[in-house]
């Protein structure tokens, strides 16, 4: 637990808007639909429905 406690903030901050970037980019390219499919899919086949 002290890895948590030693980064930067900056750094905390840095890595939360790159991550922010790659959703956005992911969902401009369509890949939200794709994602939110197969999930759908996943749920429906674990509780018996699909």
């Amino acid at each position: 637990m002290r890895f948590w406690r030693g980064c930067k903030r900056y750094a905390w901050t840095l890595g939360a808007l790159i991550g922010v970037l790659l959703l956005g980019l992911g969902a401009s390219q369509g890949q939200l639909d794709v994602i939110w499919k197969k999930a759908v899919m996943i749920c429906l086949e674990c509780i018996g429905i699909g």
